[in-house]
């Protein structure tokens, strides 16, 4: 039986390695999320984002277009290598306090209609679900 038991061990644990564990699987995923506000501060110049598949993130800034990889587990939110387009627009400084805002994020939390990201130093964004 113990040697049934090894063997079957690594098989689970393959298995689990194929699951998303990121915001994607936990109620983000197939939605539009606009950004509300940074710091209870409302952010209206339009910025919002998408996780098109378990991993990814996107979105567009007030300019420029983004995607990057989500590499952290529901509820912890860390994004990698962040690519976005080079277009200048007049909102470019509010789109700059966008994505510094958005790097320093750890935590996101998805409720219903509503998506909080959040850091331990306090600061928060705050997203809804698009019409």
């Amino acid at each position: 039986m113990p040697a049934r038991l090894a063997l079957l061990l690594p098989a689970l644990a393959l298995g689990y390695c194929g699951q998303d564990e990121t915001a994607t699987a936990y109620g983000a995923a197939g939605q539009v999320w606009q950004a509300q506000s940074i710091d209870a501060a409302a952010f209206a110049v339009g910025a919002e984002l998408r996780f098109p598949e378990p991993g990814r993130i996107a979105g567009q800034g007030p300019c420029n277009s983004f995607t990057a990889r989500l590499d952290a587990p529901y509820p912890w939110f860390e994004i990698a290598d962040l690519v976005a387009t080079r277009a200048a627009c007049p909102e470019l400084e509010a789109e700059g306090a966008f994505f510094a805002a958005l790097l320093a994020m750890e935590q996101i939390e998805v409720s219903g209609e509503v998506l909080i990201l959040r850091n331990e130093a306090g600061h928060e964004m705050l997203f809804r679900a698009a019409d």
